[in-house]
């Protein structure tokens, strides 16, 4: 299985902004901390903005911070809203040109399998990425005061 950068830097984004807190975070700081380009952030916290996780203040002191509390921020559904294309094979994709898919058993084997990945996301929530005994070291990596 494989998640896009959208997808992972969604998560980041996420991450960060749970563990600093109510103190608004803007995405310069968020991509200097990643060590990422603020450019690919940019769609991602519009999108994010838009889905409700997190709220945005405009002005000279403005940013962004967590409209939803993180364990109310589920991994499974977060993945599953930030990934267009879960197609693991070719079969699962509308663009599927195989020959053989008609009659191919691999086609419910990778269903299987992704329907298994999925369900072990489902089971966390942003919550569970940063309990007590990881916070102070996300606060350390990140460089968050």
């Amino acid at each position: 299985m494989h998640i896009t950068r959208y997808t992972d830097y969604s998560l980041r984004v996420l991450i960060y902004l749970a563990v600093q807190g109510d103190r608004l975070a803007t995405i310069q700081e968020i991509a200097d901390s990643y060590d990422i380009s603020k450019n690919h952030l940019m769609k991602v916290v519009h999108q994010l903005n838009k889905k409700g996780y997190i709220e945005t203040v405009r002005g000279k002191k403005g940013g962004m911070r967590l409209h939803m509390a993180p364990e109310d921020i589920n991994v499974g559904v977060l993945v599953r809203e930030t990934e267009h294309d879960l197609s693991i094979v070719e079969c699962y994709s509308s663009k599927n040109a195989c020959k053989i898919a008609p009659a191919c058993g691999l086609k419910p084997m990778f269903g299987e399998a992704l329907q298994a990945f999925l369900s072990v996301l489902d089971k966390y929530t942003l919550q569970d990425i940063m309990k007590d005994q990881y916070k102070p070291q996300l606060l350390r990596l990140l460089q968050i005061a």
